[in-house]
């Protein structure tokens, strides 16, 4: 469970402010309007930012202090983040050692989950020679190898044509089906596709989640306005 405790943070002439909770092992959508805040939420759970005021919690652990390495958690980016001289065995092998170093139990685990993310024989490939919907998957397969209860995505797909990305949504919900994932998202079918509850987020301040079908059905006039 991820908790906002009262939670404010000033960037500039910006504020957020947050007091909500996201249960666990469910995805809930973070949706709004650009410069509300979204980027902000996301970066205050990961530990890039701290709050001014208030506190952070985690499975009921205050995390507020902690740097963003040492929290249980991990974050997809919008550009996958591989580095493009190395190898996607290597890039995946980031998700446990710093170094890369490939001993044999490493090796062995990273054979494994790029097995599960359908890239059996690919590992010495560079990220060059994958197609976009195949480096999402090295990217994903790192997020799974590191097995934190915490996943932060930032638009991880929003490069990708309509069907990979369903694709690739839909595999998210199969592979972190008892992760909790926190998602922003612009498109209101990526939060219907697999998200249980959506955080609007409007000039600088998060709303409570609620259900997705409900927010989407019946939207307040601001989430109505955004989404034309």
């Amino acid at each position: 469970m991820l908790q906002f405790d009262g939670v404010s943070v000033r960037q500039g002439a910006f504020t957020l402010t947050a007091d909500l909770t996201l249960q666990s092992g469910q995805v809930t959508a973070v949706m709004g309007p650009s410069g509300a805040g979204k980027s902000t939420l996301l970066a205050l759970s990961a530990g890039f930012l701290a709050p001014h005021s208030g506190r952070i919690m985690m499975d009921g652990t205050d995390v507020t202090p902690q740097p963003a390495d040492k929290r249980p958690m991990s974050v997809l980016f919008q550009d996958s983040n591989l580095f493009p001289h190395l190898t996607v065995e290597l890039n995946v092998a980031l998700g446990l050692v710093p170094s890369a170093r490939l001993t044999p139990k490493v090796r062995g685990q990273v054979e494994e989950v790029l097995a599960r993310v359908g890239l059996v024989d690919m590992g010495s490939r560079r990220p060059a020679e994958l197609s976009g919907g195949q480096q999402s998957r090295a990217a994903l397969a790192r997020v799974l190898l590191r097995r934190r209860p915490l996943v932060l995505l930032d638009e991880p797909f929003s490069a990708l044509g309509p069907g990979l990305r369903g694709e690739m949504l839909d595999f998210v919900a199969e592979v972190l089906s008892d992760t909790t994932v926190m998602m922003v998202t612009h498109a209101p079918a990526d939060a219907e596709r697999i998200a249980r509850d959506v955080i609007f987020v409007e000039d600088g301040f998060a709303h409570a989640p609620r259900a997705t079908k409900d927010i989407l059905a019946d939207p307040p006039a601001a989430l109505q306005t955004y989404l034309g």
